[in-house]
């Protein structure tokens, strides 16, 4: 079994997962990525997993269906072309010989799902398309900043182990970020100087894993002193000692919206 990030357009992933001659594939923004992926590794696409309809994440996705007849698994949206098999929260399903749970995950769209898959030769995995990224997490187009947070905690909850597949590379500059907010955070400084020399030769800052993730992602890390410290400091609208967790949470996603 193989777990392939297949880059595209400016800094997306298209997630490739093999196992033997078939693959799986995660928001294939883009048909041609996916189908000379195949090609070149000769493969046959099973299923294909969408975690929410923005157009970079479904773009190749009806040429895809026409041409390997693959079998895909979405959100309910109208802006996703059908075919597809409607799942939700908590259902299982099963593909390449592995069962994977649907998770609700609300926040960055009100429809998005992850796709956590427990057990593989790889460990668990789970794809998450714009909820979270290494040291970040997504912008908060449809959702509010409680459930958007109660989305986290519930990624945050899964092994530490767990290979996390964001649809992005976004890490470096959320790391920026995130040492804006915890500048003494030393796992965060030795995870930067990792992932700079990463992207320095053109490797891949994913997977990551989510023991990983919650020593250095802020928006993980809400009831951290340093965390609620530096977003008090940030709007001192909200510094008072009976803070809530998602107030914190509202702060760090509206500072990093213009964080430069």
């Amino acid at each position: 079994m193989k777990l392939i990030p297949l880059p595209a357009f400016t800094d997306n992933y298209f997630w490739l997962l093999t196992s033997g001659e078939n693959a799986i594939v995660v928001d294939p923004g883009d048909a041609a990525t996916v189908l000379d992926a195949l090609d070149s590794h000769r493969l046959k696409l099973q299923n294909i997993l969408i975690t929410h309809h923005h157009s970079d994440h479904i773009g190749g996705l009806e040429q895809l269906v026409k041409e390997t007849k693959a079998t895909v698994f979405s959100p309910n949206h109208p802006s996703i072309p059908k075919p597809y098999t409607n799942v939700s929260d908590m259902e299982s399903i099963e593909f390449l010989g592995l069962k994977a749970q649907i998770l609700q995950v609300p926040g960055h769209t009100l429809t998005h799902l992850a796709y956590f898959i427990p057990t593989s030769v790889l460990g668990p995995i789970l794809f998450c398309g714009d909820t979270l990224f290494s040291a970040g997490c997504g912008r908060m187009f449809e959702g509010n900043p409680e459930g958007f947070l109660d989305s986290l905690m519930k990624l945050a909850a899964l092994p530490a182990q767990t290979l996390v597949c964001p649809a992005h590379e976004y890490t470096l500059s959320n790391l920026k970020f995130a040492r804006a907010v915890e500048p003494n955070n030393q796992n965060l400084i030795d995870y930067e100087q990792s992932c700079t020399a990463k992207r320095k030769n053109n490797v891949p800052t994913l997977p990551t894993r989510m023991g990983e993730e919650l020593k250095i992602n802020p928006f993980l890390r809400v009831v951290e002193a340093q965390v609620i410290q530096s977003a008090s400091r940030h709007d001192p609208s909200i510094a008072h000692h009976d803070l809530q967790p998602w107030q914190v949470f509202a702060t760090l996603r509206s500072w990093k919206n213009d964080f430069r």
